[in-house]
């Protein structure tokens, strides 16, 4: 039967109906010289072989089941890779010129949703790489799963044998669409029934046996799923209200060893004096203009890879949670992030992240877009590679990733390369139009976190 879109990726999908939550991932990695670029195109000719959501196309289906992937006719791998030099006077800051226009540039949704471009004549002779796809193709893990088939541990790259075959792709019938989408609800309601019949009997006999705690059980549940799809009628930021198209991005690395031991002498984790550096940006930013500031209403992406998840694909719950955000204390601020960030990752709601989502894929578009767009901010924490690796011969001199900011004011995305945080700041000029300004706070912000560890 044919493959449909994850209820979790059907959402984001369709919330696009708003062009202001769109979910497209830009990644730009840094070269020390020129790479070989038959090369780098082998490599991705080998991924389009090997994961076949990058030579599809998502086909609209007959709800309520969700987007099918269908492959593309015509897949021309030339058409997602291009070769260009670097627009004058060849900084990094053009990089990210051009990274930030591809941000804010939507796909040819009648092609699989990724490029690739290989940017050319630095002026320190390095060269970058700027990729960009949409997140139904894969998360931030995955993503680095796919880099490894890009990347190589020494210069000399490794042989990798003979291409993979080419998928087969089949002529598409009349009416195939349409037989696959009463094929997948059948399925959904035989799963449901069988589900039933399985657990009724044991959730009556808890009823029986153990009233109470199945009563509570089942509140705690309930409460659980409530705080995942609440209404946020209000941003928390009474100065970051505006949402508009129109976008800016930023970078700045942090060393990773001293961003561990500030988080483990205020008792926290990484991510924890990672959310901490960026409450603070916000809270320096607010002070900057004389708005006070409280709590503020964060989306964090949750791991929900399992071992037995292929390479690529999305496998991350959404939690929507506050942080405090006007706490000045770093260690203090830290502490209540990882309390608060504790109890988001024990939510007993996660393991029905797919069926949450499904359900929220059956309500109105424009209910979506409201809740989304009053979020004020998302942070993103993405292991990386751990070691030194090349991309065809030339070394990786750094990596950023630039999530989307999916109707917030900023997604800042933490990703990480040997012994350096890369920040990606992704920014909605609307919310926040003096960009620089914010960002000189935000590494204010990370600057008091990290003299913690000394």
């Amino acid at each position: 039967m044919t493959e449909f879109m994850r209820n979790t990726d059907a959402f984001t999908w369709s919330m696009e109906s708003d062009p202001r939550l769109r979910s497209t991932v830009v990644t730009v990695i840094l070269l020390d010289r020129s790479p070989d670029w038959d090369l780098i195109r082998e490599r991705f000719d080998i991924v389009s072989r090997e994961l076949p959501m990058f030579r599809q196309r998502v086909v609209e289906t007959l709800p309520p089941a969700p987007p099918r992937w269908e492959y593309a006719p015509d897949f021309d791998l030339d058409f997602h890779m291009r070769r260009v030099s670097a627009p004058v006077p060849g900084t990094v800051e053009g990089v990210l010129e051009m990274a930030r226009l591809a941000a804010m540039d939507d796909f040819d949704r009648a092609r699989p949703m990724w490029k690739a471009t290989l940017i050319e004549g630095l002026d320190d002779g390095g060269a970058a790489v700027l990729c960009k796809f949409h997140h139904a193709l894969t998360d931030g893990v995955g993503g680095v799963q796919i880099a490894m088939t890009l990347f190589d541990l020494t210069e000399e790259p490794r042989a990798m044998g003979d291409l993979p075959a080419e998928p087969v792709v089949p002529t598409p019938q009349p009416f195939d669409g349409y037989r696959d989408a009463v094929r997948y609800d059948v399925s959904l309601v035989r799963s449901a029934v069988v589900e039933t019949v399985k657990t009724a009997p044991k959730l009556l006999f808890n009823s029986i046996r153990r009233p109470l705690q199945t009563a509570s059980a089942a509140g705690e549940l309930a409460a659980s799923v409530y705080r995942t799809v609440r209404p946020v009628t209000e941003t928390g930021s009474p100065l970051m209200k505006e949402r508009t198209l129109v976008r800016r991005l930023g970078v700045h690395e942090v060393p990773m060893s001293t961003l561990r031991d500030a988080a483990h002498r205020a008792g926290g984790s990484l991510n924890d004096a990672f959310v901490a550096g960026v409450a603070g940006g916000l809270r320096r930013y607010h002070d900057k203009h004389g708005v006070p500031v409280g709590d503020l209403h964060l989306t964090m992406p949750i791991n929900l890879r399992t071992e037995d998840d292929g390479m690529g694909g999305n496998r991350i719950g959404l939690m929507r949670f506050d942080i405090p955000v006007g706490v000045a204390d770093p260690a203090e601020r830290i502490a209540k992030i990882r309390e608060r960030t504790g109890q988001v990752r024990n939510e007993k709601s996660l393991p029905y992240t797919q069926l949450i989502a499904g359900a929220l894929n059956l309500m109105p578009r424009w209910y979506i877009g409201s809740v989304l767009r009053h979020v004020d901010f998302l942070c993103s924490d993405v292991p990386g590679v751990p070691v030194e690796v090349y991309l065809g011969g030339a070394k990786v001199r750094m990596q950023y990733a630039f999530g989307p900011t999916i109707g917030s004011a900023v997604n800042v995305t933490l990703l990480t390369y040997k012994d350096t945080c890369a920040l990606g700041v992704d920014v909605d000029t609307g919310a926040i139009p003096d960009y620089e300004e914010f960002h000189d706070c935000l590494v204010a912000g990370f600057d008091e976190v990290l003299a913690l560890a000394d």
